[in-house]
């Protein structure tokens, strides 16, 4: 295997067209269809189904696909860094859920940094990627959640993966609807209430395991639902469609403004945020100042919510 064959795979992949993707990397059909055939014979599967209309990846393909990518990303970062005797200067990493509030914590940790040159990461990404980027070192921390639902399967994922994870803080479910939904001035509202409105979830790609969804009660069939990979792209149709999305509650205005209100859900379910990292793994000072940085920026909204709760 090769960086060419990987660097081949994704513009295969990307153009779904043998000529295409030829074509883009200026090499002929024939050498490209054979260095895609040998990458096969080599991993010993199928990463294309081989189509009169293009190419098209199998569900083992897609997962190659991801790996090679971070690869290939991975290397072109180190000569990126390396080609003119640069050193690289990524001082921290970090993958998440689409979360806000992990994006305010962020900001406050670089502006607290101040230093000339540096290099941030920041990826909002699908629950089996977080795992995986943190397994693999490309991201020293991840942020997810936990609940009743989820918490035996996430746990054990995380064991194999010589994973293990720091509560950060928990959380009662919430809906995001914008600000002129029929249901955004209720005190509470429930699943029923919901029924009649398009539900918005995060793509979780060929992983899409209700256990590994962004939102709780993911089983719940919604008989309008929409799936999205974005976050702006989520709040953009929140407001335009009037739908709502499963949530922490917890609101940003300075990164989302005032179009997107949080109404509390009855639901006898919770999300514990926690932190994942390698097991018996020293966290930098750099990951231990961004997770307390979170854990105070989150607190003025989730001590009311306990208060809530306790109350009830």
């Amino acid at each position: 295997m090769t960086l060419t064959q990987l660097r081949y795979l994704i513009a295969v992949a990307h153009y779904s067209s043998l000529q295409k993707a030829a074509n883009a990397l200026f090499v002929s059909q024939p050498s490209l269809s054979k260095a895609i055939s040998s990458l096969e014979d080599e991993m010993g599967i199928s990463i294309f189904i081989r189509r009169p209309t293009g190419m098209t990846l199998t569900e083992e393909g897609y997962k190659f696909l991801s790996y090679a990518r971070q690869v290939v990303e991975q290397a072109d970062v180190l000569l990126a860094h390396y080609r003119h005797g640069q050193k690289i200067r990524r001082v921290f990493s970090l993958s998440s859920h689409h979360y806000a509030f992990v994006v305010n914590a962020f900001v406050t940790l670089v502006k607290e940094y101040n230093k000339d040159e540096y290099e941030f990461s920041l990826r909002e990404t699908r629950t089996q990627e977080i795992i995986t980027d943190v397994k693999s070192t490309r991201s020293e921390i991840g942020i997810i959640y936990l609940s009743h639902f989820n918490r035996d399967v996430v746990k054990n994922l995380l064991k194999t993966n010589d994973l293990t994870y720091r509560s950060l803080f928990v959380a009662k479910p919430h809906v995001f609807v914008c600000r002129d939904h029929p249901l955004a001035t209720r005190s509470e509202v429930s699943l029923d209430d919901l029924s009649d409105f398009p539900r918005f979830t995060y793509d979780q790609g060929t992983n899409n395991s209700f256990y590994f969804a962004e939102e709780l009660h993911s089983s719940v069939i919604a008989s309008k639902s929409i799936v999205v990979t974005d976050r702006a792209t989520l709040f953009n149709l929140l407001i335009g469609l009037k739908g709502y999305t499963i949530a922490s509650g917890i609101m940003s205005t300075d990164l989302n403004g005032d179009q997107i209100v949080s109404v509390p859900l009855k639901s006898d379910e919770q999300m514990e945020l926690v932190a994942i990292y390698p097991r018996d793994h020293k966290l930098s000072s750099l990951a231990s100042r961004y997770l307390q940085i979170l854990q105070d920026y989150v607190q003025d909204f989730v001590m009311p919510q306990m208060s809530d709760c306790s109350a009830s």
